[in-house]
């Protein structure tokens, strides 16, 4: 990896902390201000006040310990990145105190931005087996 694709890795690392702290704040100061937060199963979150409310709203349905494994993470323009990740652990569900195994593939898209590397897209999908 060159520096930038480093860099970029370095931010996933920040990510992972963010959200194992279930700490809006952190993630939102990875994210750029028009970035988008695309979750399975809901419409994608555009803009920052729309992904910090979205945020706010996974991190009082669940408490999230996972850990992200970057696949690769490639610059592919000067202030242009991409990441694939795979990201396991466990997800718990905070009204009931009920816990599952949680594992995802990821796809990021970094914009680099006053020369520092930002979230401007993010979406996931598990790769758990489907539950019956």
């Amino acid at each position: 990896m060159n520096a930038n694709e480093q860099a970029v890795a370095a931010v996933l690392t920040e990510y992972q902390d963010a959200v194992n702290q279930s700490d809006t704040d952190a993630v939102m100061k990875l994210y750029a201000s028009d970035g988008v937060f695309m979750p399975q199963h809901f419409p994608s979150s555009v803009g920052a006040d729309a992904v910090r409310k979205a945020y706010l709203a996974v991190f009082e349905a669940i408490t999230l310990r996972v850990e992200f494994k970057v696949a690769e993470a490639l610059q592919i323009a000067p202030d242009w990145a991409i990441a694939r990740t795979n990201s396991a652990g466990t997800s718990k569900v905070n009204a009931t105190g009920d816990g599952s195994p949680e594992a995802n593939q990821e796809l990021f898209v970094f914009q680099k931005i006053n020369d520092a590397w930002k979230i401007a897209r993010y979406c996931f999908s598990t790769t758990n087996p489907p539950k019956h």
